[in-house]
């Protein structure tokens, strides 16, 4: 196992990256159609086709999950990614047409690198064409590009965030995995010293600073090769936000774009499970999706590389 999201059979992953603009898009491919799921918990997101993948809507089966930078603009990049896989005659067949399921996320990394180029329709393309079932690089790549954190002292005095992943294998031999693009204005807290390993620089230069009550934009995917229903993948994704608010403080305010996907890549059964054991399975996934999140959040800071003037924590510990 590569202890990434690519882990998961059937999920690739590809980024696009323009380093000189601070900006990029990361696309995640389903080589057979998942059962998707959602759950926003910002106040400010930037998506795209979310409310299908609530359980009172129609559609079920999902295609591939952007997330970009390019704050609302960068948006655009999910049409390039529909193109590549209509191209490949990959989506809902309507008859007349096949529609490729494609739902996306954005975060806000306008000040960062240039406000004027963002991911479009071409970069979500060419992060298709990069796509692999091997290890994902991590850090200042993909949508995780322009990620920064602890921005509430303004820009220049921000570290880096970036994109990273992690997964876990069940006692049962299921598969969670998660890709995250970290970009919080808040602090990145370590699990077990709860010390702050990324935030708000000192204009002094004696240490970090206390983190904003305001602020934190973080968009993920979580995958699993467990058989989940639409209901179950949405409280997958509900139950993973947990470990955002494990290892970012805080999270979920009116500020906020955090939003996680949820993919269920397992054989889907004719047969309704027993409830009760349908219930402990999902609480089993939903807790290894939180715990899987929250690794790969630090796993996004310790990846992270200086850019454009920004410092990473790597380089502040060496």
């Amino acid at each position: 196992m590569h202890d990434d999201i690519t882990d998961i059979p059937g999920i690739r992953v590809g980024h696009d990256t323009n380093l000189e603009a601070g900006t990029g898009c990361t696309v995640v491919l389903c080589d057979t159609a998942a059962i998707g799921g959602v759950d926003v918990r910002g106040g400010a997101p930037a998506t795209r086709e979310t409310d299908l993948l609530h359980p009172l809507h129609l559609v079920e089966e999902v295609h591939a999950i952007v997330l970009t930078g390019g704050s609302a603009f960068g948006l655009d990049s999910a049409s390039g990614v529909m193109r590549y896989l209509e191209e490949r005659t990959i989506g809902l067949d309507v008859g007349v047409a096949t529609v490729p399921i494609v739902p996306a996320a954005a975060i806000f990394d306008l000040p960062f690198g240039s406000a004027t180029v963002r991911p479009d329709a071409a970069a979500g393309y060419r992060a298709c064409e990069q796509a692999s079932g091997g290890p994902i690089a991590q850090g200042n790549v993909g949508g995780g590009t322009g990620a920064t954190v602890g921005k509430q002292t303004g820009p220049l005095l921000a570290m880096k965030g970036g994109i990273g992943s992690a997964s876990s294998r069940l006692p049962d031999g299921t598969l969670v995995g998660a890709l995250v693009v970290v970009n919080a204005l808040g602090n990145i807290i370590d699990r077990d010293t709860r010390q702050i390993i990324a935030g708000a620089r000192d204009p002094l230069g004696v240490g970090i600073l206390p983190a904003n009550p305001f602020g934190n934009t973080t968009i993920a995917v979580i995958a699993t090769s467990a058989a989940l229903s639409k209901e179950h993948c949405n409280k997958v994704a509900q139950m993973a936000h947990d470990g955002m608010a494990q290892v970012i403080q805080p999270a979920h305010t009116m500020f906020d774009g955090d939003t996680v996907f949820a993919l269920a890549l397992g054989p889907q059964s004719q047969t309704r499970p027993d409830p009760a054991f349908a219930a402990q399975y999902v609480s089993m996934v939903g807790a290894a999706a939180a715990d899987t999140l929250a690794r790969a959040i630090l796993k996004a800071i310790r990846y992270a590389s200086d850019l454009h003037g920004i410092p990473a924590a790597s380089s502040m510990t060496r």
